[in-house]
């Protein structure tokens, strides 16, 4: 018997199908991923070559980080000191009190560096990045100098009383020694259009400051014996800095701002003058001779922050994320609300 030759495999209707329908896709979609890919490096290339330039600084320092030998390191700290850490591309105007503190860490480190000029243009903000800024410059075995810009107030003040030597312009505005903590109420509000929150906590003190609700009169004195122990801290920090006493910075400590020749006259600033002036008195206590050399240490872009700032919309009205961040965390702050 002649053997029967195999059944021929089956083949599919699909696979023309399926060809023409990848060689469709692959025309139709590579020339809009081509765009895609051109327009996001456009934008990194548009980040690239403006980045600096949308964050005017109120100093008219000239860094040059060339060369070699000593050197004074230019540290500023310009806008609402936060906390946390700013991408290279940040330009929100806040001074994020990790990014400040690596750039002190890498002047503390560095060993051409032998003085700190520290600009500060700031109304001050976080008690705790303050703080920080703070304890990471008490560390530093080198001399610092401050120079106040337009406004060195509250915390931009605090952070000033880390140095060895203060500068003020004869119009800064500093001082503001105080604390402040603000709790938005939006019951009234709410009553009127007709929304009604129902808060369940596990005790009384849960949901002090809340919105939805006036704050009872023991809420108050509970929460004002927090500013007051931080405002105590506050005052004996300006008191050791300044080498006065307690007693008299009290008087001082009212809140209130004072321009730069009423801070001289109060023993808040030790010398009026200018941005040559601060480095000139920062070579004099680094041992610096001759033109001193001024480095500025920049903060590294990576991938990430290049991609999230070219996402991140641009506007001038906060997101409602950023508006209930706001209104439903208390803080304590060292800023002048004058700002």
């Amino acid at each position: 018997m002649t053997p029967q030759s195999p059944p021929p495999p089956h083949r599919s209707d699909w696979g023309p199908l399926a060809r023409w329908m990848f060689t469709f896709l692959t025309g139709f979609a590579l020339p809009i991923l081509t765009c895609v890919g051109l327009m996001f490096a456009c934008i990194v290339a548009l980040r690239l070559m403006t980045f600096g330039s949308d964050r005017p600084s109120s100093f008219d320092f000239n860094p040059n980080s060339g060369g070699s030998g000593p050197a004074i390191a230019l540290i500023r700290v310009e806008g609402v000191i936060v906390s946390g850490k700013g991408g290279a591309f940040d330009n929100s105007g806040s001074a994020y009190s990790r990014t400040v503190i690596e750039k002190i860490e890498k002047a503390k480190a560095d060993d051409d560096v032998k003085a700190i000029l520290l600009a500060v243009n700031s109304p001050g903000g976080g008690v705790v990045a303050s703080d920080e800024i703070y304890h990471a410059l008490q560390g530093v075995d080198k001399p610092i100098v401050v120079v106040m810009g337009d406004l060195a107030a509250s915390g931009g003040y605090y952070i000033s009383m880390a140095a060895d030597w203060i500068i003020a312009n004869p119009n800064s505005l500093t001082g503001s020694i105080g604390v402040i903590s603000e709790f938005p109420q939006a019951d009234a509000l709410l009553e009127k259009i007709g929304v009604d929150f129902v808060v369940v906590t596990s005790g009384p003190r849960k949901d002090i400051g809340s919105p939805y609700r006036d704050m009872t009169e023991a809420e108050r004195a509970y929460w004002q014996k927090i500013i007051d122990e931080t405002y105590e801290g506050f005052v004996q920090i300006v008191a050791a800095g300044r080498h006065l006493t307690v007693d008299e910075v009290k008087p001082l400590a009212d809140g209130g701002v004072y321009t730069g020749r009423q801070a001289l006259e109060l023993k808040l600033v030790d010398q009026l003058g200018y941005e040559a002036d601060a480095v000139a008195k920062a070579a004099e206590l680094g041992g610096i001779t001759g033109e001193p050399r001024i480095i500025e240490y920049d903060t590294p872009a990576d991938f990430f922050d290049v991609l999230t700032q070219s996402m991140r919309p641009q506007g001038l009205l906060p997101t409602a994320r950023e508006v209930m961040n706001e209104v439903s965390h208390p803080r304590l702050s060292l800023r002048w609300v004058g700002q």
